[in-house]
Order: C-alpha cells, then sequence, then structure tokens
C-alpha cells in the first residue's frame, strides 16, 4: 500500500426510498465528476414527515479522495 494524501468533500444526498438509495445518489454523483473516490462517512441524516410517515430522506456524507501524484 502506497502513501496517500486524501482531500474530503461533503455532499447531501436525498431519497424518496430510503438511507441506503440516498448514499448511492451522492456516492454517484460524485463519482460523475470526481476521481479516486476511496471512502464515505455519513455524518447526518434528516428526513421529511408528511401525513405521519416519512417521505424524505437526506444524509450528508463525507467522501473522501486521493489526489494525483
Amino acid at each position: 500500500m502506497s502513501n496517500h494524501v486524501y482531500k474530503t468533500i461533503e455532499l447531501t444526498g436525498s431519497s424518496t426510498e430510503s438511507i441506503e438509495d440516498a448514499i448511492q445518489r451522492a456516492v454517484g454523483k460524485a463519482a460523475g465528476t470526481v476521481r479516486n473516490l476511496r471512502w464515505f462517512e455519513v455524518t447526518d441524516t434528516r428526513g421529511h414527515i408528511e401525513n405521519g410517515r416519512v417521505a424524505h430522506w437526506q444524509v450528508t456524507l463525507k467522501i473522501g479522495f486521493t489526489l494525483d501524484d
């Protein structure tokens, strides 16, 4: 394993389906524009309630990626 320098970005994914789907949406969007994604950390989870039911999830992530040499 070589030595790496990492940078992090913070994103919030949202979904009407699930927490996992919100995470996948955020990671997928980042993968479209950022190279060398390596890890993520969930820092916050929120939801929106309508008519006594969960209607929407929001999950904030820190996503780490390695910088090019």
